[in-house]
């Protein structure tokens, strides 16, 4: 059958149409980890629109234990989860390992245990060839060798942050992977530690410890994109530390700031940090002055001015995410059963509140985007 011009000009507009509807709404799969001690059930499941910032189509997407820190694979075809208990196979806590299927929906491969008790973290390599978990209470990382099928390994290599330091009690809190080896932030031994991947086990790097203040608590970090500049949030003294990576590999301390309002005067505790996809802006929680502090990134220098700080809406912000357009940023309170959702400004950095949904004990975000 022959068209006409117009006529085929009519079909391709209503096919370009079709395609841009598809595009218009096309939303993200967002998965929440919880703790299950009151009335959440696992892993939560929402549908998120990146042109409205607006959460729909909530559904139990995997019941489990307190999975309080839940991580993709880097080629977003596996969830793994940790499960924050010393109870799983007797004395231990768990990671979970999920494959995703198409529409976004979560298959159980199976649980280990993480050797250490109450895994509250979990870092990839950029490779998925291994998977962090630190866990908190038992002061240690496990290191598993996963699967071309996403499966974890037997038998994890176990590091035992507890023999490096006999002053203060180890509470490893995050970890995460990059060109330089494993970093585990060590919020009781006030320490990043780094190791590096020699034949397969993770051995203590040339600086095997990049050291802060007593009392400070490094709890998560982050890099830039250019990957000479650490940021790691403290817990427990409510500042932001900046590291310069040296050209020897070594990190040496650049500044430190604080999180907090200078005339607040209640308890407060950072928790998650998070840079914005241009590297341009820094966000921190801070749960008891319940804010997102936000911090401008100088472009040359790297250093941090304070932008300044938004309500959250809630209380106990315990994780937070911006989505995968950079829009928006989601934070989960914990303690008062709320997801809010900002709309952000990319050119100021600031945040503006746009709405909240309830949901049980949040803790943890974590964006798939389905194209």
């Amino acid at each position: 059958m022959k068209y006409t011009f117009p006529v085929f000009a009519l079909f391709l507009s209503l096919f370009l149409l079709g395609c841009k509807m598809t595009q218009d709404n096309q939303n993200y799969t967002l998965y929440v980890g919880t703790y299950t001690e009151g009335d959440s059930e696992g892993i939560y499941e929402y549908q998120f629109n990146p042109k409205t910032g607006a959460m729909k189509s909530k559904i139990l997407a995997a019941p489990l234990n307190n999975p309080s820190f839940i991580k993709l694979s880097p080629d977003k075809k596996y969830l793994y989860s940790v499960m924050e208990t010393d109870e799983f196979e007797g004395s231990t806590g768990g990671v979970m390992a999920y494959r995703i299927n198409e529409k976004g929906g979560l298959i159980e491969i199976g649980p280990k245990a993480s050797v250490g008790a109450h895994p509250c973290h979990i870092a990839i390599s950029d490779d998925g060839k291994f998977l962090a978990a630190a866990s908190y209470t038992g002061g240690s990382a496990s290191i598993f060798k996963l699967n071309i099928d996403g499966a974890l390994q037997q038998d994890p290599q176990f590091i035992d942050l507890k023999v490096l330091d006999t002053i203060k009690t180890s509470h490893a809190h995050s970890a995460a992977f990059t060109e330089d080896g494993l970093f585990i932030a060590d919020l009781g031994l006030d320490a990043v530690k780094r190791y590096k991947n020699k034949e397969g086990q993770f051995v203590p790097n040339v600086q095997a410890t990049i050291n802060l203040p007593d009392g400070a608590g490094p709890r998560h970090f982050t890099f830039n994109n250019k990957g000479n500049q650490l940021f790691v949030i403290n817990e427990l003294n409510s500042t932001i530390t900046s590291f310069k990576r040296e050209g020897s590999g070594t990190y040496t301390v650049m500044q430190t700031v604080n999180t907090l309002d200078e005339n607040f005067a209640g308890d407060s505790y950072c928790a998650d940090i998070h840079l914005s996809e241009d590297g341009k802006f820094l966000y921190g929680s801070n749960r008891g002055e319940n804010t997102i502090v936000i911090f401008k990134v100088d472009e040359n220098s790297g250093k941090l001015t304070l932008v300044g700080r938004e309500s959250v809406h809630g209380d106990w912000p315990r994780n937070f995410a911006l989505d995968p357009s950079g829009n928006f940023l989601l934070v989960a309170n914990q303690k008062s059963n709320n997801i809010v959702v900002f709309k952000r400004d990319s050119e100021d950095g600031t945040l503006r509140f746009l709405h909240e949904i309830e949901l049980p004990s949040p803790v943890c975000l974590e964006f798939l985007e389905i194209l």
